[in-house]
């Protein structure tokens, strides 16, 4: 096991912030219009001024995208104007250790496929070279593609992203791509930039359910929910539980053979997680199931990071958190997954910071797909401190019903629609609890 990874020593905890990054656009005469955070939320003009609150903030590090759709401008040519610039920045202006988000649910609309074109594991190597190799020195901390679960359900599982493919075949070919892909690019990045520090980022789940009838369906989404994470570790052989299932579902054994030979060296291992969103209950309503969210808060983030340490034995980073609701919440949640990781730390868990995500509240993905809700859960009335999360807008009204409130810094739409950014309560508290938790064991 990596004990010595640089920027983030076994001994110190660090404290980072990502800003919400997701970069999807759609095929010609797609019913959904360009999801592109940066540009929704006025990052694309406020980016200085967001880095610079990053920084003032106290955070040492900052997760940011790095929009594939809008650089990879065409096989073998790339568009790196905007992205040198912010990077010059954030890196050698403020001191920020980045990690770069390489992929965020989106893939260049030259890909026909998507994440199940035959030619994605290729580009996305090309991609992760040339930005490993442009970069080298100045961002050595990558992720090669963010919450691989996330995205073969939006996109495998569930039709709402490019390829829109559905059913569980649908989720193995995305899965199986997206594995083959990471594999890949994890290895150009190495040939690339022998000192890069490789960060695997998923989404955690929990699944529960009172209903008997049920109980199966709740374990198939659990074992599903580290199954990618598997199949890029190369951990996916005939003794693996799922690997019948896979193979059912469309999984070649020359591709699953593929995956196990090709199994890379991961030195981060980023675990997200809400209170609010990540645990999900399981019930039958008219026949038909659903997952309804079920706030767990610091227990389930302390449940979730201690599985993770077991099945996988890697340094972990909270890569996500954060709580959507009143400044207040957010607060309490700030200083509870603090608390939390300081505590599992001081156990001696091998986890080496927490990310608040996002920096800015952000628009939520129902903009995208005209005011349609996209998610696979609902939220509980009870447990969910959002409100209007049931009631959507016509996009056409602009962003405003759409924003999610979960930032360190509130957005407010002006009447010309520009967005101006308002410190929170959790905002002032950041810098205390970044101090703190920096204090390490």
């Amino acid at each position: 096991m990596t004990t010595s990874i640089e920027g983030f020593p076994r001994d110190q905890l660090r404290w980072l912030i990502g800003i919400e990054d997701t970069c999807v656009y759609p095929a010609p005469g797609s019913t959904m219009g360009p999801l592109n955070e940066f540009a929704l939320t006025g990052h694309d003009q406020n980016w200085r001024e967001d880095l610079a609150a990053a920084a003032r903030l106290g955070a040492t590090g900052l997760r940011y995208g790095v929009s594939w759709p809008l650089v990879h401008v065409a096989p073998g040519r790339f568009d790196w104007s905007a992205l040198d610039e912010r990077i010059d920045v954030a890196v050698n202006e403020l001191g920020l250790t980045v990690i770069a988000d390489l992929v965020h649910y989106g893939t260049p609309t030259w890909l026909a496929g998507s994440f199940a074109d035959p030619g994605f594991p290729d580009a996305l190597a090309d991609f992760a070279g040339a930005f490993a190799e442009r970069y080298r020195g100045t961002v050595d901390h990558i992720t090669p593609l963010n919450e691989p679960i996330t995205t073969t359900s939006f996109c495998g599982l569930r039709g709402v992203w490019p390829p829109a493919l559905t059913g569980w075949d649908g989720w193995t070919t995305v899965a199986v791509g997206i594995a083959r892909g990471v594999q890949r690019s994890i290895a150009a990045i190495r040939e690339a930039n022998p000192a890069a520090v490789v960060v695997h980022v998923e989404a955690s789940q929990l699944y529960e359910t009172a209903d008997e009838s049920l109980r199966d369906e709740v374990e198939l989404l659990r074992s599903l929910s580290t199954l990618p994470t598997d199949l890029i570790l190369g951990k996916v052989d005939a003794g693996h539980p799922s690997h019948d299932w896979l193979a059912a579902n469309g999984a070649t054994p020359e591709r699953l053979a593929e995956l196990r030979a090709g199994a890379p060296a991961i030195d981060l291992l980023g675990v997200n997680y809400y209170p609010d969103l990540t645990p999900r209950i399981l019930e039958e309503v008219d026949g038909i199931t659903r997952q309804v969210t079920a706030n767990r808060w610091a227990g389930g983030l302390r449940e979730v990071l201690l599985r993770w340490q077991e099945r996988y034995g890697m340094p972990m980073l909270v890569t996500e958190t954060s709580i959507e609701g009143t400044q207040q919440v957010r607060r309490d949640w700030l200083e509870a997954a603090t608390a939390t990781v300081r505590s599992l730390h001081g156990d001696g868990v091998d986890v080496r910071g927490l990310t608040w995500w996002p920096l800015l509240d952000f628009v939520d993905w129902s903009f995208a797909s005209g005011g349609r809700n996209v998610e696979e859960f609902v939220l509980h009335p009870e447990t969910s401190h959002d409100a209007t999360a049931e009631t959507f807008a016509d996009p056409a009204a602009g962003v405003t019903p759409f924003l999610r409130r979960m930032g360190l810094l509130d957005l407010t739409e002006n009447e010309d629609g520009s967005l101006r950014r308002t410190p929170t309560e959790a905002a002032d508290v950041f810098p205390r609890e970044a101090a703190a938790l920096s204090e390490g064991m």
